[in-house]
């Protein structure tokens, strides 16, 4: 078992040395502000204990029955919404036109796993916003979106390591290839609006990328490389990324809503983005 510990800012000897006194294996320093425990026979009953001493630090936990390397890894897939960037842009789409709490409403809903249907839940808020200028995807993507802290770091570092990399979003085209002209990214799948006459319609072009669209994203282009779904990374936040976390080799939460956070492998509360790049020999 191997355990890290990352904190956003510094992380000193003496609160690692309070946290794993009790806890045989060879500590190593990773960064100032990164340390690993590792070779740590762990006891699981120690583990709930350990996690909130973690959390009230302001310390991300991960624990990993083995160590995870770049070298392992060909994809990195990470969700747009809350992810890869701050917003979750169609909820500011509705804000721009007086609509946000209903539509807010029902995409937290949708992350939280309590609406299971993805389709219905889009097409439910898009339904809202019918008739809306299309002006406002250019309003949100210059006054509201911008990329959590870390994303520039983690895809330097995913690229630098050999990794293709895919923003795969149950949000808008006009948003990824913005995302993935910012980041450089390999690829993009999202779902299209339909505008006519300058105004949304209400209504996508494209199959809705859903939770088993994600998945069947990250599979086909793990098949294009010729390498199991497992040589992949997948990161999101919301109840529509679990099936494609699911097939990964390496599952990430960040900032994630709880039902993420209890499936994933690792999970971020406190750290950026790039908190992975601490993860990873």
């Amino acid at each position: 078992m191997n355990i890290t510990f990352q904190h956003p800012n510094l992380l000193s000897d003496t609160l690692i040395t309070k946290l794993t006194h009790a806890l045989p294996g060879e500590l190593r320093r990773i960064s100032p502000n990164c340390v690993k425990l590792e070779n740590t026979l762990f006891d699981p009953t120690l583990r709930a204990r350990l996690t909130a001493e973690a959390q009230t630090a302001g310390i991300d936990i991960a624990f990993l029955e083995r160590t995870y390397a770049w070298s392992d890894f060909k994809l990195l897939a990470m969700d747009m919404d809350s992810t890869v960037i701050n917003i979750e842009c169609i909820d500011e789409m509705a804000d721009m036109c007086g609509k946000k709490a209903e539509v807010a409403a029902i995409t937290e809903a949708a992350m939280r796993g309590e609406i299971t249907d993805f389709n219905d839940s889009l097409r439910r808020r898009l339904a809202i916003l019918a008739g809306t200028d299309a002006n406002i995807l250019q309003r949100v993507l210059d006054e509201r979106l911008q990329l959590n802290p870390g994303a520039e770091q983690l895809v330097a570092a995913a690229h630098a390591n050999g990794l293709q990399t895919l923003l795969v979003s149950g949000g808008f085209t006009f948003f990824t290839d913005a995302v993935q002209k910012r980041l450089h990214l390999t690829h993009t799948r999202s779902n299209a609006l339909e505008i006519i006459d300058g105004r949304l319609t209400g209504r996508v072009t494209s199959t809705i990328v859903n939770a088993d669209i994600k998945a069947e994203t990250v599979q086909a282009h793990c098949d294009a490389l010729n390498v199991p779904s497992s040589s992949a990374i997948c990161m999101g936040d919301g109840a529509n990324d679990l099936t494609m976390m699911g097939i990964s080799g390496l599952s990430v939460a960040y900032h994630a809503k709880p039902r993420v956070q209890a499936q994933a492998m690792v999970s971020f509360n406190h750290m950026g983005l790039d908190g992975l790049i601490g993860i990873l020999d």
